[in-house]
Formats: C-alpha cells, sequence, structure tokens
C-alpha cells in the first residue's frame, strides 16, 4: 500500500533572491561588527545595544529516531527585509525511506496581496524550475501536457485571508525531494511598529530546523521586539542580535527542543514567529532613499496633536452576533467610547433588519454623552437579518447633512467604522449594488473603515467597500478575541494627524509616481510613496521636497539622501539591491489592480489590464492575471499555480467545482437551523432549515464515540485514549469499498497530566469510484484518478464524481452522499488561535444504514448491523447524577454510566446534550477486540481484522 505523507510550511511573509540558505546563520556576523547577540530565546523588547551571555541550546549533532517512513530532512525559511521590502524564501527537502513510493505534498500559506515570484522542486534528481505567463498563456500550456497524460495538482485556492499554494509528487523508494518557494511583500507600519510574521507549521520532526530573519534599514533601528508566542516552549532557542542599522534573529531548535513532550513524535513547532520594529524618525519627518533609478519616500511625522474627527460606528446587532461576539463587541465599544476627545463628535448606527441611531445627528464627546452611549450599546439584544445597504446610507446621511449645516469643524476627519459578522440578508442583496450606493452617496472627505467579524463575512466585499471610499479593511475571526482585535482597529484610525497630504516633487526628474494608500495620515502609520528617477537628473532631489496638509498652515520638508546609500547597500550581502525597484513595482501593481475594479468603462478597464499584466511579467510576479508555468526540462511534464475557478453567476462568495448540483440533493439533517430565522427574499442556494434527526453514530471532541442503536432506541458511548498521529479505522467494507479513517492531533500541551487527543483529519476512500477525500481542519482535498482539486474551508462547492456528492459549507460542514443513500457529515470546530491548550478539530456524524455490505467493520461500522443488548439494574453510582446499571452485549457483562455528550449539528458553540451510557476502558467489552486492534499505517489503509 502505498503511503502518503503531507508536511505543512505556513508563512506571513514575503520573496527571497534564490541564495543559498546557510546551515550556520552566526558564522555570517564577521561583516556585522556592529551587531549585539541579545539574550537568546528571551524574547526581549530592546531599545538599544545591549549583550547578554549566550547560552547553548542543544547538541549540533544530535540524532533523530526515524520513527516516519518518510523523513523530513530540513525546513529552511530565509527572510531579508531591505527599507519594509520583504523576501522570504522557503525550503524543505524529505526523504523516503520507506521500501514503498511515497506521496509527498508540499503546501503552503501566503498571505493574500503577497507575490509569488519563484517556485522549483528537484524529483530525485529532476528539476522542476517555474517562469511566469500571461494566465491564458499558462493554462493553454497546461493543457498540452494534460492531453499527454502529464498530470500536477491545483496549486493556488483561497483560504482565508491567506492563499494556498500546493503541489504532490510521488517519490520512489530511497528518494528525495527538495521543494523552494520565493515571495515577496511591503511591510506597512501599524501603530508605530512594523510587524514581519512567520507562521511556522513543518507538521512533523525536522533533522534541521532553521529560521532566519535579517533586516536592514538604512535610517536606523529604533527599537526591536520579538515576542513570546510559543508559550515558552522555547526558551533559549531563538537568538536575537540587533546593531544601529542591521539585526538578525534566528531559530533554530534541535530535534529534542522541537518535541512536544520528551517522549513525544508530535513537533511543538507551531505557531507564529513575530519580529517587530520601528525605525528612526527623530530628526526628520520624511525619509527619501534613491537607488537603482527608483526613489521610495517614508513619510511618517510624530510629535504631532491628533485632529478632531467625526466618527459614526455602524454595528451590526443581527441574531448572527448573539453571544460572545455582541458580548465582547460592546465591552471594545465602551473602550473606545472612553478614548475620545472633548474636541471630537460621534453617533452610533446600530442595524439587524431594521436600522436604528442612537443621535441623529453628531454630538460632541463630553462625559454625559459617552456615558448615555455606553448605555445604549448595554441594551443591545442581537436578532434578526442583516440591512447593510440602508445602515451605511444612514450613517453617509448624518455627516452630510452635518456637514451641510456647517455644523463640523473643516479641519477635522470624518470616519465611519462598519463592524459586521455577515453578508447581507435583507434589504439591498446585490454586493455591486451596494458599493454603487455608497460610492454616489459618500463624500470626498468621509472615509469608510470595516472590521469583518467571524468566518461568514464576505471580507473581499468589505474591503472593495473600503478601499474605493479611502478606508482599509480587517478581518478578525471567530476563535480571536474579538475585543482587543476591535480596539487594535480602532486605535490605528482613531488618531488623524494629517487630512490629504500632497507631495510635491520635482517635475522634470520623476515619473510614475505612486502611493500605498489614501492620503489621510494617521499616527503610529506611515505614507509611502515610490517612482522612477531619471539617473541623469539626479541632482534635482537634492532640493527640498514639500509635503502640505490640509488641515493646517503646515509645509514638511525632507532631504533626499542619496549619499552613501549604495555605499552601505554593496557591502551588505544580505541587502536587496532592487529593493526600490520591487517596492515600486509592488505599490503600483496594487493600485493598478484597485483602479482595474473600479474601471468606469470596459476600454479603461482593458488599458489598465494590459499595464497589470506587461508588469507582472516584467517583474516575474504571480498577480490575479498571470500563471506560474513549473516544468521539467524537457517541457512534457507541468504543473500550474492559478486562481480557482469561479462562478459569479450564482452566488456571492461562493465557488462552484464539477456539476451543479440540484439543493434538495442533499439530505435534510446536514444543515440544521436552530432557531427561526427573519422572512427574507431568495438569493443564491437556499438555506437548508430542516430540523436534522436526533439519531446518527458521531465522534465529537477528544474524541468521545456515541452509537445510536436503533432497535434498543439507546446512545451506547465510550472515549478512545490514544497518542496524537494514530490513524483510526471507523468504517471499513472492503466489499463495496468504502473506508473513513481518522488521524489523531495532540492539544498543544497536558491538562492534568493528560495529552488531549482530537480528530484532525478525515480520509474517505470510494474504491470503485476511484475517489478520496482528505479533511483536515485547513483544507479538503478530492482525488480522483490522477486528478486533484483542492478546497478551503473559506469555499462553499459542490462537486459530483459519478456518484459521490461533496458539498462544502462555507467553515461548518463537508457532507459527503453516496447515491443519496449514505451520508457522511464533517463538523469543523475552531477555537481561538492563541488558546494554551486546545486545538482546531474535526466531527464526524454518520445516520446507522443498512445499505453497508454484512463485512462492514471499524470502531462505527460493526455496528451498522445492531448488536443485541440488554441494559439492566440501574440504580444510583458514585456520583449521584450519573446512575450505573448492568449491560449484556456481545456475550459480556460490563458496568455502565450514565452520562451527557454533545451533539453541535444544531448547536456549534455549545451543543446539544445527548444522553447515553457510557462503556468504560474505551469502548471493551462493547466494541470488538481491542481499540488497538482499530490502527491502520495509512489514511487510506482498509482495516484488516483477524
Amino acid at each position: 500500500m502505498k503511503g502518503v505523507v503531507c508536511f505543512l510550511v505556513c508563512f506571513l511573509l514575503s520573496e527571497s533572491q534564490g541564495f543559498e540558505i546557510p546551515t550556520n546563520g552566526l558564522s555570517e556576523f564577521a561583516e556585522y561588527g556592529d551587531l549585539v547577540e541579545l539574550a537568546p530565546g528571551k524574547f526581549q523588547f530592546v531599545p538599544e545595544n545591549r549583550r547578554y551571555q549566550r547560552s547553548v541550546s542543544g547538541e549540533s549533532g544530535e540524532m533523530m529516531e526515524d520513527v516516519d517512513q518518510v523523513t523530513l530532512y530540513s525546513y529552511k525559511v530565509r527572510s531579508t527585509i531591505t527599507s519594509r521590502m520583504a523576501n522570504t524564501v522557503i525550503q524543505a527537502k524529505v526523504v523516503n525511506h520507506s521500501p514503498q513510493p511515497q506521496d509527498v505534498v508540499f503546501d503552503v500559506q501566503i498571505p493574500r496581496g503577497a507575490f509569488i515570484s519563484n517556485f522549483s522542486m528537484t524529483v530525485d534528481g529532476t528539476t522542476f524550475t517555474s517562469s511566469v505567463k500571461e494566465k491564458t498563456v499558462g493554462r493553454a500550456l497546461y493543457s498540452q501536457a494534460r492531453a499527454k497524460g502529464k498530470m500536477a495538482g491545483l496549486v493556488r485556492s483561497r483560504a482565508l485571508d491567506m492563499e494556498n499554494f500546493k503541489t504532490e509528487v510521488n517519490i520512489a523508494p530511497g528518494a528525495k525531494v527538495q521543494f523552494e518557494l520565493h515571495y515577496q511583500e511591503v511591510k506597512w507600519r501599524k501603530l508605530g511598529s512594523y510587524e514581519h510574521r512567520l507562521h511556522l507549521q513543518p507538521g512533523r520532526l525536522a533533522k534541521h530546523l532553521e529560521v532566519d530573519v535579517w533586516i536592514i534599514e538604512p535610517q536606523g533601528m529604533r527599537f526591536l521586539h520579538v515576542p513570546d508566542t510559543f508559550d515558552g516552549h522555547f526558551d533559549g532557542v531563538p537568538v536575537v542580535s540587533k546593531g544601529h542599522q542591521k539585526a538578525h534573529i534566528t531559530f533554530k531548535p534541535t530535534v529534542a527542543q522541537q518535541r512536544k513532550c520528551s517522549n513525544c513524535s508530535e513537533t511543538a513547532v507551531d505557531g507564529e514567529l513575530v519580529v517587530m520594529y520601528d525605525v528612526n524618525r527623530e530628526e526628520k519627518v520624511g525619509e527619501l532613499q534613491v537607488f537603482n533609478g527608483y526613489f521610495v519616500h517614508f513619510f511618517a511625522p510624530e510629535n504631532m496633536d491628533p485632529i478632531p474627527k467625526n466618527i459614526l460606528f455602524v454595528i451590526d446587532v443581527s441574531g448572527s452576533m448573539w453571544g460572545i461576539k455582541m458580548k465582547q463587541t460592546v465591552e471594545a465599544m465602551k473602550t473606545i467610547l472612553d478614548d475620545l476627545r472633548a474636541e471630537d463628535h460621534f453617533s452610533m448606527v446600530d442595524f439587524n433588519h431594521n436600522v436604528r441611531t442612537w443621535r441623529n445627528d453628531l454630538v460632541s464627546a463630553t462625559k454625559t454623552q459617552i456615558a448615555d452611549a455606553k448605555n445604549y450599546i448595554h441594551k443591545i439584544q442581537p436578532s434578526g437579518g442583516t440591512n447593510i445597504n440602508e445602515a451605511l446610507l444612514r450613517a453617509i446621511f448624518i455627516l452630510n447633512e452635518a456637514n451641510n449645516l456647517g455644523l463640523l469643524d473643516p479641519n477635522a476627519v470624518s470616519l465611519i467604522i462598519l463592524v459586521s459578522d455577515g453578508d447581507p440578508t435583507v434589504g439591498e442583496l446585490k454586493l455591486s449594488k451596494i458599493q454603487k450606493n455608497v460610492k454616489q452617496n459618500i463624500r470626498e472627505n468621509i472615509s469608510l473603515f470595516s472590521l469583518g467579524i467571524g468566518f461568514d463575512v464576505d471580507y473581499d466585499f468589505l474591503k472593495r467597500l473600503s478601499n474605493e471610499n479611502r478606508g482599509i479593511a480587517q478581518r478578525i475571526y471567530g476563535n480571536q478575541d474579538t475585543s482587543a482585535q476591535l480596539k487594535k482597529f480602532y486605535n490605528q484610525v482613531s488618531t488623524p494627524l494629517l487630512r490629504n497630504v500632497q507631495f510635491n516633487y520635482p517635475q522634470t526628474p520623476v515619473t510614475d509616481v505612486t502611493q500605498n494608500s489614501f492620503h489621510n495620515y494617521f499616527g503610529g502609520s506611515e505614507i509611502v510613496v515610490a517612482g522612477k528617477v531619471d539617473p541623469d537628473k539626479l541632482e534635482q532631489l537634492q532640493g527640498i521636497i514639500t509635503a502640505t496638509s490640509a488641515n493646517a498652515e503646515l509645509v514638511l520638508e525632507t532631504l533626499a539622501e542619496m549619499d552613501g546609500l549604495e555605499d552601505f547597500l554593496s557591502k551588505d550581502k544580505h541587502a536587496d539591491p532592487d529593493f526600490t525597484k520591487k517596492l515600486w513595482a509592488y505599490l503600483t501593481i496594487n493600485q493598478l489592480l484597485a483602479e482595474r475594479s473600479l474601471a468606469p468603462t470596459a476600454a479603461v478597464k482593458r488599458k489598465i489590464t494590459k499595464t497589470i499584466l506587461q508588469m507582472s511579467l516584467d517583474h516575474h510576479i504571480v498577480t490575479p492575471l498571470t500563471a506560474l508555468v513549473i516544468e521539467n526540462d524537457a517541457g512534457d511534464e507541468r504543473m500550474l499555480a492559478d486562481s480557482p475557478p469561479q462562478d459569479h453567476s450564482c452566488c456571492s462568495g461562493a465557488l462552484y467545482y464539477g456539476n451543479r448540483v440540484a439543493p434538495n440533493s442533499f439530505p435534510p439533517w446536514v444543515n440544521p437551523s436552530p432557531t427561526p430565522m427573519v422572512p427574507m427574499p431568495a438569493v443564491g442556494a437556499p438555506v437548508l432549515e430542516t430540523t436534522p434527526p436526533p439519531h446518527v453514530m458521531r465522534v465529537e471532541n477528544d474524541p468521545h464515540f456515541v452509537i445510536y442503536l436503533p432497535k434498543s432506541q439507546k446512545n451506547i458511548c465510550f472515549n478512545i485514549d490514544s497518542e496524537p498521529g494514530k490513524i483510526l479505522n471507523l468504517v471499513s467494507d472492503p466489499e463495496l469499498g468504502i473506508l473513513v479513517n481518522g488521524q489523531l492531533i495532540g492539544a498543544k500541551k497536558p491538562k492534568n497530566e493528560k495529552l488531549s487527543t482530537y480528530f484532525g483529519k478525515l480520509g474517505f476512500y470510494f474504491q470503485r469510484e476511484d475517489m478520496k477525500i482528505e479533511i483536515s481542519t485547513e483544507t479538503i482535498s478530492l482525488s480522483g484518478g490522477s486528478r486533484t482539486s483542492v478546497l478551503s474551508w473559506s469555499d462553499t462547492a459542490h462537486v459530483l464524481n459519478q456518484r459521490v456528492l461533496v458539498s462544502v459549507k462555507k467553515e461548518k460542514t463537508v457532507t459527503i452522499t453516496l447515491d443519496k443513500e449514505m451520508s457522511f457529515s464533517v463538523l469543523l470546530h475552531r477555537v481561538w488561535k492563541k488558546h494554551p491548550i486546545n486545538v482546531d478539530f474535526l466531527g464526524i456524524y454518520i445516520p446507522p444504514t443498512n445499505k453497508f455490505s454484512l463485512n462492514v467493520h471499524g470502531l462505527i461500522g460493526q455496528f451498522m448491523y445492531e448488536p443485541k443488548i440488554h441494559i439492566f439494574n440501574e440504580r444510583p453510582g458514585k456520583d449521584p447524577e450519573k446512575p450505573e446499571a448492568n449491560m449484556d452485549v456481545k456475550g459480556q457483562k460490563l458496568i455502565v454510566t450514565r452520562g451527557l455528550q454533545k451533539d453541535y449539528r444544531t448547536d456549534r458553540v455549545f451543543g446539544t446534550n445527548v444522553p447515553c451510557w457510557f462503556v468504560h476502558n474505551s469502548g471493551k467489552g462493547f466494541i470488538d477486540g481491542h481499540y488497538k486492534d482499530y490502527f491502520v499505517p495509512q489514511l487510506y489503509s482498509f482495516l484488516k481484522w483477524p
């Protein structure tokens, strides 16, 4: 049986230039005489140069137990940041020690907005390289390879705020494979610092794990901070070294340090490595850097008094906000209201299917008004639908009226902050129409900011809405602290310092100037301007460049700094000599993409499209108009890095793959509606509201099995206490070729000396259809023959392959139906990302059916044909709330305990209690044999029952 090995490499960073990653990063300090090593692993806040004694974290020659058939030999990441332009390369090497061929998956997540520039892989001596092509050309080349029987998997798909780069290769016994990916992005200043995040997730122990971050800032660094994001597990491992203009952060845990516990085979490297820093600005309000024919102007004045603001809070109070989201939003709003200054004016609009205003006009932020506003939001009770269109138009009307009546300070900044967790369900439902309505009514002096809460919100819509109205959007998820994130978002936009900043450059040498965002400047942020410079007229930039603000009689001066920059960069082998060119291209392409989405005519859109395409090809980066073609030297084996197909004709925010299926093809118990819903116009695919039958077999939490026996009308439950990484067979029917297996993952750390385990991955195999479905907490992978499709939990999709229907409901469920007779439903459970113990996991629900063969087995499958049970002699137990009884089953006499388990189909947060009789000792006596008899070696291995 061929094995499948998947390791994840998840990052929130950038691209690199094809350099080799050194195995000993500290040896490179020879040329960095001013760098000072800081306390290793102590995650210090470093305001200035200091020296600490370095501790030794482990022996470099440590051997790793070869417990896996496939070894992750090395996992290396290198980021270089040159004047805020970040480049990252991710490299992984895998060796197959198995006597059988193995499938190896390289899966990388990068943030939306980052540009992939290169990918290569070497498979047992055969090298695949990449080139950027216009998207239609790339697809044509890919189709040619497919026609010759040379296939490759999907490479890009959506995943929340990330994009997924994934490829799978099959390697022979003893073979090696190496993957390398490059991408780039710009670091934006927020709340007074730049933040560089690497989400490290190798998925398994690596013999050599190395992460290096090099920072080169000609302005000099004001501070450097690496917070502890691993709950102290890697104390003493990271090494931070900082000089005046350069810094180096290394993270190189040994195999022993990577282990979750001393005898664990699971890696603890599963989280974010975060680097925060800021540059010196004491002497000048701006910094102009000119290099290789391009200039970059960083503008961030400080020590200025905030100007007044007029602010409208537009808060979603629909039914979906009920519970913790509303509670945290109210808490955050109380804190935000306290932060308003006396010269500020504000009001609030709250909405569900109706729209209400706290005040019909703006009021001064006096103590009395703030107290009254707090009392108002405290009494809000979420219910009903979501009328975003009317709420935004009401907020715009209030600001426009106040402006018409001369009630607003002409020097103030006017802001609307929208907080919502869902799509519109009442009133205007067409997103493009809502955008048009807002654009037509909002004035040039008003900025719209949006905060999307949860997994269901259409973040792309909020982003477009804000971008075209001089604002920004941000997304937070339901498993995060909504209150803290809302306050953080508000802090980014609550201190306006300058309004409508205009830059005046000498016209002769400067062309193609582009800017990062709207023209208002907020404290703690930064305006970045880039452009081309005529190299023969550089002396004209030596004069004064002015930046004027509309809200004050203010002229800010900045001098062009060119002397010494070229010499400084040439002496540093980590510095990117093309940083100005890349930054200009990055800003320009993003600006053109925004203009393209708002193009008034088809002709204008075609012109912008042509410019974006040419720039993408010239700078060798993957944008929405290009694709990355990956091929071997012969050109007969190809892969394509491309966006997934989209069908906008059906439903906003939905993706469809395969054949379109009528909604009534879904079993009625899949998507229950726990509470009555407010009537609303039908739009897109109808929501299924049928109450689910309570009688299903299910596995939830860590993991709790609940077996429903229809003839006895009893629920029997048991737990399985095993180890992370083990694969349990749930259903095995070799006669019909149907298989369901689940792989366990562990909690982040033990609780009360016990490490809980959950299902983190489920595999479904339908042998007759040659279809495999792998569901993890990140993606849903469908393989049929030589074809592979990858969906994310942020998709809504229906896929039909012969008799198998797979339906994905965004961030909620995956339902698999076979011939409308057998159904399997998988529920996604998200937890707070920074929870010290809990992890995301999956639950599975299977209705009992007689459609399996008589030979079906597995921890669940054996009960498809119900055993006879007899429960008697019920009596008080040791716990008064948990009575005991005797149970006869399969010739065994057991003592069982009455208890409660959870069903999360109707209440995904708290669950519904399900009474059951609990069998102790991992189901011993109730299940056939011992639970360890149900271990299988691979995710698609059938159970070999004695």
